[in-house]
């Protein structure tokens, strides 16, 4: 069998269907991010793990190798206002890098047990402390031990299918242009490129 990338990417983007907000906070600076690799690191009901993998392109990867906290949010599809609000957050943390200025000063924050920042907006979150790191070479994989967590409001968690087709053109257009970078480093980390 051969390499077929369209069924490669059928079977791994259907594993990705909620877009998560990610925060974080290191010595004073504070950044967030959208993610759609996120997910459960263990089976043990009493003592939950969180998995996200982070980009090393991202500001926010930096922090959480740091400081080894994060707040791993889910996001609201219901009821309309919280879509409303939903979507503020994925542009707001997913259209720009932290490094060009604080992301999460136009959100309702409080931090959390780590200190780390809980969106208010969001329908739900786990906190998480890492336990363990895998590089890979593009990215970090984070667990983490879930040391707080919460639901913040009652609605259907928002997946990325509808939350895509309710973004404005031109904001999508800025974010692909904004992620041809991000892409252009993780290829020369894999060494796929020179």
């Amino acid at each position: 069998m051969t390499l077929d990338l369209k069924a490669a990417d059928y079977t791994l983007s259907g594993l990705r269907p909620f877009p998560v907000a990610v925060t974080t906070t290191h010595e004073g600076r504070s950044n967030g991010l959208m993610s759609l690799s996120a997910g459960s690191g263990g089976i043990v009901p009493e003592a939950p793990r969180v998995t996200i993998s982070l980009t090393k392109y991202n500001l926010t990867h930096d922090l959480v190798l740091a400081s080894g906290i994060f707040v791993m949010h889910l996001l609201a599809a219901t009821p309309e206002p919280a879509m409303e609000a939903s979507l503020k957050i994925l542009m707001g943390l997913g259209g720009s890098s932290g490094r060009d200025g604080d992301k999460l000063a136009q959100f309702d924050t409080e931090p959390g047990v780590t200190g780390a920042p809980i969106l208010r907006d969001a329908l739900s979150y786990v906190e998480g402390r890492v336990v363990g790191t895998l590089d890979g070479e593009e990215n970090t994989i984070f667990l983490a031990d879930v040391v707080g967590a919460g639901k913040l409001r009652d609605g259907e968690r928002l997946r990325i299918g509808p939350a895509w087709a309710n973004l404005p053109k031109e904001w999508i257009e800025q974010y692909e242009a904004n992620h041809v970078p991000q892409l252009e480093s993780a290829r020369r980390n894999r060494g796929l490129v020179d």
